[in-house]
C-alpha cells in the first residue's frame, strides 16, 4: 500500500531552484502532506507543478498577495518556513 508521500515524481518536484524553498516545501511535504485534505493536497501539487519559485517565495514570505487557490496551502507552508 502506498501513502501520499510515496510519490517519487512529486518528491523530485520538491527540489526547487532556491535552497530556502527546498527546505520549506520538503518540511511541509514530510510533516503535513499525508494528513492534509484532498483539496489541500491538490492545491500543493498544483503549486509545485505550475508556480515559479520567486512567486512561491514571495507568497510564503508575505511579500505579495497569495492567489485565492493557494491561500490555505501557503498558510501551511509559512508554518514550515
Amino acid at each position: 500500500m502506498t501513502t501520499p508521500t510515496d510519490n517519487p515524481r512529486l518528491r523530485w518536484l520538491l527540489r526547487r531552484g532556491m535552497k530556502e524553498l527546498d527546505v520549506v516545501v520538503t518540511r511541509y511535504y514530510e510533516r503535513h502532506f499525508a494528513t492534509a485534505s484532498d483539496t489541500e493536497r491538490a492545491a500543493f501539487v498544483k503549486l509545485i507543478e505550475t508556480a515559479e519559485d520567486p512567486d512561491i517565495w514571495a507568497w510564503v514570505m508575505d511579500y505579495q498577495a497569495v492567489p485565492a487557490e493557494y491561500v490555505d496551502v501557503v498558510q501551511r507552508l509559512r508554518i514550515h518556513a
